[in-house]
């Protein structure tokens, strides 16, 4: 599991993630939702070292991130970025190799080959393996930059908003593909999201923040309701149940 505890962040007097204390349950899908500028994006780069915490710590099975070797956490924990540029002319394949760089140090081996033909196939990509970043629209790059994340073949894996230029049939698509990566591959994702439908119908844990502290978190059922979302998006949200079930979310 993934625990962090008082982790804060600032920029001068401005406090964008403010004393955070929340565990990160090991497997399934843990989604991360709130308004803008809840400090979402923030709190997953420090959990994943990709930027430096002001205060707090945070273990990703007992490993304290800021001490352990790049090497060591890069096999246990991958992440995708919101703001993926690749300057260089790539292929898909290309791409999706690089997530094995923590094992090879870029000299592929056989196994390493296995890894890539499988997240290739896992994002449905094979077909377009051999085509550069470049003549792809946005929505087949993103799923490339996924499948790299998932060749890296860590237990953890943080991706910031993975549904960025997917169309509503890619991203089903997507979150189906991680939730089945979460139980066949025993991954446990934890993805920020925006649309909380999304959340609602794959999460097994959701973690809410709002203005940069961690609001609420717990199982869908006790997160997607009226009297929560109304309280973290302010404004009126309305969830309609039949027989327990979510049919609906509702702006008004």
């Amino acid at each position: 599991m993934i625990e962090a505890q008082n982790v804060t962040k600032a920029y001068g007097e401005t406090c964008v993630v403010d004393g955070i204390t929340v565990t990160l349950p090991k497997g399934g899908i843990t989604a991360i939702i709130g308004p803008n500028g809840a400090g979402k994006s923030t709190f997953l780069s420090m959990v994943s070292r990709l930027m430096s915490m002001d205060k707090g710590t945070v273990s990703v099975d007992g490993l304290d991130v800021t001490k352990t070797p790049s090497d060591v956490l890069a096999q246990r924990l991958s992440i995708l970025r919101q703001d993926n540029h690749m300057t260089a002319r790539l292929t898909v394949r290309d791409l999706v190799s690089f997530g094995r760089y923590p094992y090879s140090k870029g000299r592929l081996t056989p196994e390493d080959q296995v890894h890539i033909e499988k997240a290739l196939g896992y994002l449905s990509l094979t077909d377009l393996s051999d085509r550069f970043l470049d003549e792809l629209s946005g929505g087949q790059r993103q799923r490339a930059f996924v499948a790299m994340v998932l060749c890296q073949d860590t237990d953890y894996v943080l991706l910031d908003e993975p549904l960025n230029n997917l169309d509503l049939r890619h991203a089903v698509g997507m979150m189906k593909q991680l939730r089945r990566a979460a139980r066949e591959l025993e991954k446990t994702v934890v993805i920020v999201l925006h649309d909380i439908n999304f959340a609602s119908v794959y999460a097994d844990h959701i973690v809410c923040m709002k203005n940069g502290k961690l609001a609420h978190e717990g199982a869908p059922e006790s997160i997607i309701t009226s009297d929560v979302l109304s309280s973290i998006y302010e404004t009126p949200v309305r969830v309609e149940l039949v027989e327990g079930r979510r049919i609906g979310i509702y702006y008004e």
